[in-house]
């Protein structure tokens, strides 16, 4: 099971632009969508299914670093969806 999370960027992406981060980003998903705090103004969304990080931290935070790179383009956004937990005694199974 991968690392599930959505970035929200400060604006709509060009193409040139989403080419270099989707070098950085196997597997995401480019979509357009709505700035949360503000409906009117159109944004990229990209939803990341990462199976090579380590962590969920890891994930996001090599994701971060790759926006970066593309000049004035931040992340107002960031959203990770709930991860089911197990029930206590299977936890408690895998722990022993």
């Amino acid at each position: 099971m991968g690392h599930k999370f959505s970035l929200v960027l400060s604006r709509e992406i060009t193409d040139e632009e989403s080419a270099v981060l989707g070098d950085g980003f196997e597997g995401a998903v480019f979509s357009t969508d709505a700035l949360p705090t503000d409906a009117e103004v159109t944004v990229t969304r990209i939803d990341f299914d990462d199976e090579v990080s380590p962590s969920l931290a890891e994930a996001i935070e090599s994701a971060l670093e790759s926006v970066k790179t593309v000049p004035d383009l931040t992340v107002p956004g960031l959203s990770v969806p709930a991860v089911p937990q197990a029930p206590a005694e299977e936890q408690a199974d895998e722990e022993a």
